[in-house]
């Protein structure tokens, strides 16, 4: 039958896909948490069993962790992946909900409509529209429109220790043409978006150390080195005046945005002015010649995340400390590679420093290289052409400031480009409290997935 068919039916069974959106939100499947170890084997069970109600063969898989759910559907054409997980945050501090966070409820508000709930929109409520575009076809056509393995994490909340080792311990099961995410936001309410890029991160942390022990700023104070006027004096030197990292050969690998690209991100409607003075910002205080969106797309940072040393109780202690700590991170775009890139940081850092003055690094290194999507493939086009079906709007290929590491995973571990597709909202408060789901997001995220899948097959 028709596409046209699938999209009525997907209409007809919107209460219903929300019952069962709700039965899965009240599952509290918090997986940093051992005491919701149950609850997380429940969600998993929950999946399996929806899933092997449309004919898939699922089950759940044991991991050191919280299992997987792996499911796979036959079917003709290309072979799709679909990720997702069905792990949540925890939802402290309770005393700020209005509602149980884990008794979801359709709500009216002043936007439209919502369900509220723990992971409604971070992952279970984008996870699930997935599996209700797959249900629609299965109810109108009798099968999905092509081949799909389905794989469901129930770990990515807690930093998914178990992934990495279970994706390659099961590579050749996971492979498939292309992977498919549902765990990004749209770039604007109403605007459809394909993530293109994300950036990578790179982590560090180190110490200065001066005098052998914390001394008396009457008897030293001069003479002395005093590592927080030392650690001051280096983290000042990673930027020029113009928000520049001024670390040498820092910016290898980074590539300018293509015409086509900005026209896209010039469209969006992004406002500039609302996301700045929604946290207090009169103006913008990063790289000079770059607009917010570039900046926080397809730049790369140095940003220090912690600085601290000396006394810190109340009052006042005249006292030169002994040491002086920072930490910081960095966002990678486009081919820097984190590795080397630690060891310039360290060198600028290193070849700055004061005589007398000694540095010791953090050795718990952490890095991940940026993940910028094959957008000449003929399948992001026909899927940005069926958002834009749908939405009645072009839909765009954005960036993401932040890191999806799973991205990342499928091309490293099964050589796997990733398509990222998603319906939350900025204002959605993922990992915060009354987190939601426009009921829009994910009636139209159904049939948003149903047009894909159907110009995917063809």
């Amino acid at each position: 039958m028709s596409l046209s068919t699938v999209l009525s039916h997907v209409d007809a069974q919107l209460p219903a896909a929300l019952d069962r959106l709700s039965g899965l939100l009240r599952i509290p499947s918090i997986s940093t948490d051992p005491a919701h170890a149950n609850d997380c084997d429940a969600a998993a069970n929950w999946l399996v069993s929806e899933l092997k109600s449309l004919g898939i063969k699922a089950e759940k898989r044991a991991t050191p962790g919280r299992p997987m759910v792996v499911g796979h559907a036959a079917g003709p054409g290309p072979h799709l992946l679909f990720y997702g997980h069905y792990d949540v945050q925890p939802v402290d501090p309770l005393d700020l909900w209005h509602t149980d966070p884990f008794a979801p409820q359709v709500q009216e508000t002043p936007k439209g409509r919502v369900i509220r709930a723990r992971g409604s929109s971070d992952d279970k409520g984008q996870l699930m529209t997935f599996i209700e575009a797959c249900r629609a076809f299965k109810d109108v056509n009798g099968h999905l429109p092509c081949r799909i393995t389905f794989f469901f994490e129930g770990e990515e909340e807690s930093g998914s220790p178990s992934l990495i080792p279970f994706m390659r311990d099961n590579a050749s099961e996971l492979s498939a043409d292309l992977a498919l995410i549902c765990d990004t936001s749209m770039v604007a309410p109403g605007v459809p978006s394909i993530a293109s890029q994300l950036r990578g991160m790179l982590k560090d942390e180190f110490t200065i150390h001066g005098p052998r022990i914390d001394l008396h700023s009457g008897h030293y104070g001069g003479p002395a080195l005093n590592p927080l006027r030392e650690i001051a004096r280096l983290i000042a030197s990673f930027h020029d005046d113009r928000g520049r990292v001024a670390v040498e050969g820092f910016y290898e690998g980074v590539h300018e945005v293509p015409a086509e690209l900005l026209r896209q991100w010039q469209s969006v409607g992004f406002d500039e002015h609302d996301y700045l003075s929604s946290v207090g910002f009169t103006q913008s205080h990063g790289e000079a010649g770059y607009s917010t969106l570039v900046q926080q797309w397809a730049r790369p940072t140095l940003e220090i995340n912690g600085l601290w040393g000396g006394y810190q109780g109340a009052g006042s202690k005249t006292v030169i400390p002994s040491e002086a700590h920072c930490k910081l991170t960095c966002r990678l775009v486009g081919d820097m590679d984190p590795d080397s890139l630690r060891e310039k940081v360290r060198k600028h850092v290193e070849d700055r420093l004061s005589p007398d003055a000694k540095i010791t690094w953090d050795q718990d290194l952490e890095g991940s290289p940026a993940a910028v999507m094959n957008t000449a493939r003929p399948e992001f086009e026909a899927a940005r052409q069926a958002l834009s079906d749908e939405w009645g709007r072009e839909a765009v290929f954005t960036g993401m400031g932040g890191s999806i590491p799973i991205a990342g995973y499928f091309k490293q571990i099964l050589g796997l480009d990733a398509m990222l597709i998603g319906f939350a909202n900025e204002d959605d408060a993922i990992h915060s409290p009354n987190e939601k789901y426009n009921v829009e997001s994910f009636h139209k995220g159904i049939r948003s997935w149903a047009r894909v899948l159907d110009t995917l097959a063809r």
